[in-house]
Order: structure tokens, then C-alpha cells, then sequence
């Protein structure tokens, strides 16, 4: 195995993009943590975008790059409130609600006005409260979202965030939250909770006042640069009050020692690292939602283009039945790990009257700084780089398609896989099955050779 310095290598602690700075972009850099009053700016919808793993800083929009990425706390991908100091006027686990928050401006509880966040009582004994969440998907953070929607008149002042890398059977028992409102954790919980020596995690977000907005629209986005993985968070607030949403943005990170070599694995998944680097149009769906956990729940859960102008008045069939339009609609993904892709399914639930009529696959094998080259450059990468995965094939409207890879050889390593569908439409689900594989990939200065190791018990699968 060649050293870290001289070659981007896969193990099972390290990204496989580690080079000598580490990964990091070039540029102005941004402290972990820092509130964005000015937020990156995200590609237009309607154009070719770029959406790599991390945001780019210090230019003005309206929301940043990094909430196309996954909720890593949400509860529809197994996030938890494990415990929190108060939920006497609404439970923290409203927290990880997938939905946005909503307004019952008239309604109330025995407790008070109903509302939709966590909520605790005003303080009068001395502290401030804080909860644990267990994310339910573990890796890296890019970025947080503080909503506070509908909270004007009871918001949390100010609030810090902490997080740590706990050791699954090293988690203490703590006692099941059940049902709550209109209580506070008991001393047998706060001992309990006490275990986690949450006081002493990591800082990701320091002390920070949170600034309302738009009542009805209100996000303190904090952009994180932290390379570390995660696995649990402590949200502080100070000293009590509400907060509607917290959602903790980012990429899984896989102990890709620890896989089942005979096993084939989703190398495409956002759960495990993998990420959308480009696109040519996202008007009503990102890419990265593809990639995303589960089945999916609607149209509004997958990736759809805007209609092509530069459509045909009158639409005709080639003579083998394909469709003839001049154009298509790409997006670039990168492999959670580099593999041999030997299954692919591409999934058009919900998606009857708007899907693509076809679609092609291809993929190809890049260096870190090849990939940023790319996205310069809207990735305009030489044809002769890439290899068909699957040919064009015709796609149904709302039904999941399954083919074998065109590419069961072992030195069909890949790094990126480009999907093309024509001439436009919507996609719910991309799943790329296969196994991963450590690869060396040699400056450029140096011999242009490449050194795969295929692990154990993989071309027995073959």
C-alpha cells in the first residue's frame, strides 16, 4: 500500500479523497460554526449546478448549498431525542419532524398554546436547557439549519451545539422518553444522561444569538467545517424558550473495513458518503435526493428537470422506437467508495406522467482534484474517460427498472457515475449495487499507473 502523502487511498477511518490539504477546498476558509447572515450562493435550478459535499462561502442568496444534502437527524431516517431537560409545553422530538413546522394560531393544550418545535417552560430555577439527539444517520456535518418558525414572541435567545463519536455499545441505557408534555426529566434520567459527559463534546456551534425573520420562515443557518464523524448531538439553549426545527445536514460515512465482502452495497448512497457534484437542471428536485434513504415517499422526494424548450413541435420515433429530441439532462455523482457497479436500478415511482422516456449510464475513474478540475470546467470530461454502465434504455412511467451492469470485469473500478436521461423528466431512486474496492490513484506527476485491490471473497462473487 503506498502512503497517504502519495496516493488518494481507501481504509476504513479515512476519506478516500485524503490528500495533502486534506480534502478542504481552496479559497477563503470559514471557522466551524459560523452563522451565515450571508449564505452560500446555490446554483440556479434551471441551469448546470455543482453540489459537491460542502458549500461554497461568502456569497449572497437565499439558503445555502448544503440543505439539498441529507437530515442526519430526521426522524424518517432514524434520528432520536434521547433525552431533554423540559418538554412542558411541546416534546423535543418535534425537533426531527420531517415536515415543516405549521401554525394552529387558536389551539391549545392543557399546557398552554399549542405549538409545533420544543418548547420549555421559562426558567426559574438557575441553568438552561439542553437535549441529546442520536442522529440516525452517522458521519460528517456540513451544515445546520436553527428554525425557529413561529416562535417570535417564545424563541430561545441564544443557543451552542455539540457533537460526539460514541461507540454504539458504548451508549448508556438511559430510561424511554414515552409521551411528554407538561414535564421535565427526572434525576433517574439526568443520571442516566449524565454518563455521556455531554458537557465535555465537541463545539460545533459556539454560543450564538438566533435571529428572527419572516415569522412563518425563519432559519439561523451555521455552516460546519469539521471533518471529524458524528454520531450524537447536544443542542443548547439559553437559557430556555422554543425552537421549531433543528436539522443536521450532511454525509454518511461508512466503516467500509467492517462491510461484508461477499455482500454488494449501494455505492451511491448518500448514507455511506456518496454525493452529487453536478447537474445540468434541478428546477422541481435536487439530484442528492435520489441517492437518498429508503423508498421514496412522492415526486416531490426525487430529482425532476424542467420541461426542454428546444423540444420538437411535433415529436417522432427513430425507427428502433427511440425518441428523437435534440437534448438530455445529466447529473454527476460521486461514489461513496470506489467499486465495481454490478447491479442498477433506476426507480420512476411516482413519476406517471413526467418521467424520461430513456436513459443511459456511464462511469469513470477521477482524482479529487480531477473532480474539482470538472466542476470548473461544468464537466466536460473527454469521452474516451468514460465507460458505459448501461446503454440507453428505454424507462415506464412510475415503475422501478433493474439491470445488470454492462461492467462486471475487475479492473471496471469507478469513482463517478454521470446518469443521462432524455429528453427530460423525473427519476425517484438511483441505487448502484455493487463492491467497493481500495484503490491508489498516483499523482499525476509521477508514472500513470493505477493499483486496485479487490477484497477478499469479491471475484468469487463475479
Amino acid at each position: 500500500m503506498l502512503p497517504c502523502s502519495v496516493c488518494v487511498h481507501v481504509c476504513g477511518q479515512r476519506r478516500w479523497h485524503c490528500q495533502k490539504n486534506n480534502g478542504q477546498k481552496r479559497g477563503r476558509t470559514v471557522p466551524s460554526g459560523t452563522p451565515l447572515g450571508i449564505v452560500p450562493v446555490m446554483s440556479h435550478p434551471q441551469s448546470g449546478g455543482n453540489m459537491a459535499d460542502s458549500p461554497k462561502e461568502g456569497r449572497q442568496a437565499g439558503s445555502p448549498d448544503f440543505i439539498q444534502l441529507i437530515d442526519m437527524a430526521s426522524e424518517c431516517v432514524g434520528g432520536k431525542i434521547l433525552f431533554a431537560t423540559d418538554d412542558f409545553f411541546a416534546p423535543a422530538e418535534n425537533l426531527l419532524k420531517a415536515d415543516s413546522p405549521r401554525c394552529k394560531q387558536h389551539e391549545h393544550t392543557a399546557f398552554g398554546r399549542w405549538v409545533d418545535g420544543w418548547e420549555t417552560r421559562r426558567k426559574r430555577t438557575p441553568g438552561h436547557d439542553w437535549c441529546i439527539i442520536k442522529l440516525g444517520i452517522q458521519g460528517m456535518i456540513r451544515g445546520i439549519d436553527v428554525d425557529i418558525s413561529y416562535f417570535m414572541g417564545d424563541y430561545a435567545p441564544r443557543i451552542s451545539i455539540q457533537a460526539a463519536n460514541l461507540e454504539e455499545d458504548k451508549e448508556p441505557e438511559i430510561p424511554p422518553r414515552g409521551v411528554r408534555l407538561g414535564a421535565a426529566a427526572t434525576p433517574e434520567e439526568f443520571e442516566a444522561v449524565a454518563k455521556l459527559k455531554s458537557n465535555d463534546w465537541d463545539h460545533l456551534v459556539p454560543m450564538t444569538d438566533l435571529k428572527p425573520e419572516n415569522p412563518a420562515s425563519s432559519h439561523n443557518y451555521f455552516l460546519i467545517s469539521s471533518q471529524h464523524r458524528w454520531t450524537h448531538i447536544r443542542l443548547n439553549v439559553f437559557p430556555d424558550g422554543g425552537i421549531a426545527r433543528l436539522r443536521v445536514y450532511g454525509i454518511g460515512h461508512k466503516d467500509w473495513a467492517a462491510t461484508d465482502p461477499k455482500e454488494p452495497i449501494d455505492l451511491a448512497a448518500i448514507t455511506c458518503g456518496g454525493a452529487c457534484v453536478g447537474f445540468s437542471n434541478a428546477y422541481f428536485g435536487h439530484p442528492n435526493k435520489i441517492i437518498g434513504v429508503g423508498q421514496p415517499k412522492s415526486a416531490e422526494d426525487g430529482w425532476e428537470t424542467a420541461r426542454r424548450p428546444d423540444r420538437p413541435p411535433i415529436l417522432e420515433n427513430s425507427e428502433d422506437g427511440t425518441l428523437l429530441v435534440p437534448g438530455c439532462e445529466w447529473a454527476m455523482f460521486r461514489l461513496a467508495h470506489p467499486g465495481v457497479i454490478t447491479k442498477i436500478e433506476i426507480d420512476t415511482t411516482y413519476f406517471k406522467g413526467n418521467s424520461p422516456a430513456s436513459c443511459s449510464l456511464d462511469g469513470c475513474i477521477l482524482t479529487m482534484q480531477e473532480e474539482e478540475d470538472m466542476i470548473r470546467h461544468k464537466w466536460d470530461l473527454p469521452a474516451h474517460r468514460w465507460k458505459a454502465l448501461l446503454p440507453v434504455t428505454q424507462l415506464s412511467p412510475d415503475e422501478s427498472h433493474v439491470f445488470d451492469s454492462l461492467t462486471l470485469e475487475l479492473q471496471d473500478v469507478i469513482t463517478h457515475t454521470r446518469l443521462t436521461i432524455t429528453p427530460d423528466g423525473g427519476v425517484s431512486r438511483l441505487r448502484l449495487k455493487g463492491f467497493p474496492s481500495s484503490i491508489c490513484l498516483l499523482r499525476p506527476r509521477e508514472k500513470p499507473m493505477m493499483r486496485f485491490l479487490v477484497k477478499a471473497g469479491f471475484r468469487a462473487n463475479l
